[in-house]
């Protein structure tokens, strides 16, 4: 399923296949946490801005529209109309940072509902349900995210559950599809690695899990809290553990620059909330640095938001008119902000993947890294 096609030190340009299509890596997820990009981006948007994959939440899309009502029809690939790779998030992450009051044991987790307080039960099983309901190509492993930091003691027990709930979800959805009312009978797992800023946790556990031979992995529970340096040598000493031959997924990361050291760390797979949510109020990465379109300097600016970029915003529309629709309160300033940022993170993992090939990675993060995270 997975191939690397090149290297360039740690760093690895793969193809990973999917019912959906191949995906071309390292890659960035474009988040769709409720089978929507928030800046009012159809999917016809991202075809053509060249989004790859979307991920979307088991846990939102289970409290609405319900899971359910999803796999009646046809699962979100129908729902959404997109015909390209989905992963789906296990909900745990959810489970951990919005619900006030939660109640954790060995069969799951029992918490309140963001939306209208009601009770709701979940563990491997119900989450693996959900997301098989959902027909996502990439199902996640329901786990726990902890606090950073966290006692070692709790953060060891804590892992040791996960790994057990791990074995349970590989169990639960291997069972689910053999049902005949399947809507991706090539749906597979990917399993977390958890254990906070404690590398001795982090490289068992990472140990353990990879004893089940998943089609992939992930870390999780970083850029949660602790230093950019703290997160690279917890990166550093996980992917050493993990299977050469899989796809290796650094969760809910992130910046530019946080994406080429872990690419040059050997991570595959990326996502984050933060570039789309940042372009909403007005925080634009370009490939000359950071900008913030609400300073009064753009007001009177007849040029793109990025000279150097080709997106649809780029080509068509001013740096004063996009800030107007943003300081308006105009929707389409969002969707016009939102687009150019999902365009440009998606052409720099495409120029990551070409300098990858032509083994010029090194000098290229170098030359970015000191460019990318600068603030105009």
């Amino acid at each position: 399923m997975f191939k690397v096609l090149s290297t360039d030190g740690a760093a690895r340009r793969g193809v990973y296949a999917t019912p959906h299509g191949d995906v071309q890596t390292p890659v960035f997820m474009n988040v769709g946490t409720q089978a929507a990009i928030k800046g009012a981006l159809s999917t016809e948007d991202l075809e053509r801005i060249g989004c790859q994959v979307m991920l979307c939440n088991t846990y939102h899309l289970h409290v609405r529209p319900s899971d359910d009502v999803v796999h009646q029809l046809g699962g979100l690939h129908d729902f959404a109309v997109w015909d390209r790779p989905i992963l789906t998030d296990s909900g745990g992450f959810q489970v951990f940072s919005l619900a006030k009051l939660r109640n954790i044991r060995e069969e799951g987790v029992t918490f309140s509902a963001h939306t209208d307080g009601h009770r709701i039960f979940m563990g491997p099983e119900e989450s693996m349900k959900i997301q098989w309901g959902l027909g996502s190509d990439i199902a996640m492993a329901f786990d726990e995210c902890i606090e950073n930091p966290s006692p070692y003691d709790y953060v060891k027990r804590s892992c040791d559950r996960t790994a057990r709930w791990l074995e349970r979800c590989k169990a639960a959805l291997t069972e689910l599809q053999k049902r005949e009312d399947t809507v991706n009978p090539g749906q597979v797992l990917w399993g977390i690695n958890q254990g906070g800023t404690y590398t001795d946790i982090r490289v068992e556990h990472m140990r353990r899990i990879a004893e089940l031979d998943l089609p992939g992995y992930a870390i999780g529970g970083l850029a949660v809290g602790e230093t950019a340096e703290e997160m690279y040598a917890i990166i550093d000493a996980v992917t050493a553990e993990m299977p050469a031959d899989k796809p290796r997924y650094l969760m809910g990361v992130g910046t530019p620059v946080n994406i080429l050291e872990a690419v040059s760390r050997g991570i595959d797979f990326f996502d984050c909330v933060m570039p789309a949510r940042n372009a909403r109020h007005g925080h634009l990465f370009t490939s000359q640095g950071i900008i913030n379109m609400n300073n009064a300097k753009y007001s009177t600016d007849p040029g793109p938001i990025d000279p150097a970029c080709d997106c649809p915003v780029c080509r068509r529309y001013s740096r004063a008119y996009v800030r107007h629709l943003l300081r308006a309160g105009e929707m389409l300033g969002m969707r016009l902000a939102v687009m150019h940022t999902l365009y440009f993170y998606n052409h720099l993992l495409a120029e990551i993947r070409t300098h990858i090939e032509n083994g010029t990675f090194s000098a290229y993060k170098a030359e970015q890294t000191a460019v990318l995270g600068r603030r105009i």
